[in-house]
This record gives structure tokens, sequence and C-alpha cells, in this order.
């Protein structure tokens, strides 16, 4: 059973930067569409950015800007870098792979949520 392992999380200060991970625990996953969510308290999970394969992004108009996707091949891992962080941008966050083979989708996967907690 394939799982994505993120890392990266953790408490920082208002105006502080955080770098997550996501990567998929075979080496035999080829990814598609790499996307990251996020859940605030109470409220429900949101959309925050997605990057195709071939590098096409698309960011939510309220982190364009203060956050980056990026994806290493070589690694097969996917990173959010974030910036200029605000304490309400304090959340669980998710990673969401599109598995695909043969240039064809298969299923989406998502990570186990890693807290980013911003506070001073």
């Amino acid at each position: 059973q394939v799982q994505l392992v993120e890392s990266g999380g953790g408490l920082v200060q208002p105006g502080g930067s955080l770098r997550l991970s996501c990567a998929p625990s075979s080496s035999n996953f080829r990814i598609g569409v790499a996307a990251w969510y996020r859940q605030r308290p109470g409220q429900n999970r949101e959309w925050l950015v997605s990057r195709t394969s071939g590098g096409a992004t698309n960011y939510a108009d309220f982190v364009r800007g203060r956050f980056a996707i990026s994806m290493v091949s070589s690694e097969n891992t996917v990173y959010l870098q974030m910036n200029n962080l605000r304490p309400e941008d304090t959340a669980v966050y998710y990673c969401n792979l599109q598995r695909v083979q043969l240039g064809r989708p298969l299923r989406d996967y998502w990570g186990q949520g890693i807290q980013v907690t911003v506070s001073s």
C-alpha cells in the first residue's frame, strides 16, 4: 500500500518560513498532478496550489506570492515553500499526488497531514 510521507511542519513565528515535503513511499510512483491543501481549525479543507508534471502551476489568490510549489524529479518529492507566514496560515497541511502510469491517471493519494502553527 503506497503512502505519502509528509515532513517539515512545526511552529514558526509570523513572517517566518517553512518548507514542507511530500514523497510517495514507493519509488514506482510516477507523479502526475501534485497539489497542496490545508484545513484550518473549524474550517473545511481548502486548496492552495497545484502543479502538473509539465511544470504548470496554479495558486489560490491568498497564497500567491508567498507560497511556492516545486518538484524534484530525481527525489520524486514535492515541496511547498511557505514564506511570510501569518497566524491565519495555521492549519494542517495535506499533499495530494495523482499517480499516473503510461501517461494515464490512476488515482489520487493523500498525505497524512502535517501541522503548521504560526504564532509568536
